[in-house]
């Protein structure tokens, strides 16, 4: 029987973030890959004399998946940064539960069958012809305003029930590999404890910022489809005083596009399109309209503003009720897109203790880097406890 290799991914609404490694230690590699996909054809055509072999996988994910987690089963998907340049893309609406949705499985399923098609050869993975059976220990999270509801428990359940298969179609360098995902143990984190650990606890499981431990903290994470707000007390969630609002960046990214199309005639292929050009560090609120470089700062301004009023009535109404609260957090894409205008209403307005984090890739990568943590945890207690239970065995035979 295979190794299982550790699995710690973050499906997000802009794009999935993916860890994979050994137990314990630091992940050996990560995946980045956005969150869209496109239903296809077969044999779909390559455009010009171009050797697939010579092309980054990433860029041309071209499956299909057969799982009896899907509510449409056998289905073939463009992913990715391939699925952007199709007419029939599709991205997570507003409103929508991640948990039920196909599009979250067939990223998560995407994610994992890429890390198993480039270390096909690895100690974790057993291949016959051209089949891999690869064995994961899942972390993963879902927002917590679905953990409260319990969806959780259907969503590890759909996981850990069968094998998944994913065949790689016209996808460079993996066409032909088919990939059986089996699941040895599946772990569902909600987003903003994951935050919390992530804050508090090092790659090698060591307490960091000992100072955070024992303190009230919000944290506040603003993803796509939802908005979580956290509240930390005694080094736990309390869940009661917990919340998951139904508001995130993704609307107000659409409307963006959606004015962009209708003002300027250009058509963005996706909202990560969106997103690079109001985060990018150059020309940032630009684009070229007919060749010409065109000013969108009016559209992008009025939209994220009026998008951060209501993140920042969340805010004060949730801080109302833990008066008692020394700091929020903001995390995920969101707090990103959104931080220097909360930042300009809570210094004009009440002046709470908040903190983002600068660095870019740490928000991003966030929630990954806590499930890793987690997962990683989790494995560490149960090996210890095997191993207290093989002693036990052998002190009686004796």
């Amino acid at each position: 029987m295979s190794i299982s290799r550790i699995a710690a991914i973050d499906v997000g609404n802009d794009c999935v973030k993916a860890l994979f490694g050994k137990a314990i230690g630091k992940a050996d590699y990560e995946l980045y890959i956005p969150n869209v996909i496109a239903r296809d054809i077969e044999d779909r055509p390559v455009i010009g004399i171009e050797d697939l072999n010579d092309k980054d996988p990433l860029d041309g994910i071209h499956i299909r998946v057969h799982s009896p987690a899907l509510k449409e089963n056998n289905v073939i998907y463009r992913v990715g940064n391939l699925a952007t340049k199709s007419d029939n893309a599709n991205e997570l609406d507003p409103g929508s539960s991640k948990s039920e949705e196909d599009q979250t499985l067939v990223m998560l399923f995407a994610s994992l069958a890429l890390d198993a098609a480039r270390n096909e050869n690895s100690e974790f993975f057993k291949k016959n012809n051209n089949v891999i059976d690869a064995n994961y220990t899942l972390g993963t999270g879902l927002p917590l305003r679905e953990v409260k509801e319990g969806k959780d428990v259907g969503y590890r359940a759909r996981l850990l029930s069968s094998v998944h298969q994913v065949e790689f179609l016209v996808t460079p360098k993996y066409q032909g590999l088919k990939v059986n995902i089996k699941f040895d143990q599946v772990k569902v984190y909600p987003e903003g404890f994951a935050a919390f650990i992530n804050l508090v606890m090092d790659n090698d499981l060591n307490i960091i910022n000992r100072d955070l431990i024992d303190k009230r903290i919000l944290i506040q994470d603003i993803g796509g489809l939802s908005t979580d707000i956290a509240v930390i007390k005694n080094r736990n969630v309390d869940d009661d005083k917990a919340q998951g609002f139904n508001i995130g960046v993704s609307e107000s990214l659409e409307a963006i596009r959606e004015e962009i199309r209708t003002k300027h005639g250009v058509e963005l292929d996706s909202r990560r399109d969106v997103v690079e050009i109001i985060t990018r560090k150059n020309d940032r609120n630009h684009i070229m309209v007919k060749g010409s470089r065109t000013n969108v700062h009016d559209i992008v301004d009025r939209i994220l503003l009026e998008l951060a009023k209501k993140q920042y009535r969340i805010l004060r109404n949730v801080w109302s009720k833990n008066s008692q609260t020394e700091i929020c957090y903001f995390v995920g894409g969101g707090s990103i897109v959104l931080k220097d205008y909360i930042k300009a209403l809570n210094n004009s307005l009440d002046g709470y203790n908040i903190e983002f984090f600068e660095d870019e890739k740490e928000s991003i990568w966030m929630m990954a880097n806590a499930y890793y943590k987690l997962i990683s945890e989790f494995i560490r207690k149960n090996n210890k406890e095997l191993k207290g239970k093989e002693a036990e065995k052998q002190t009686v035979k004796k």
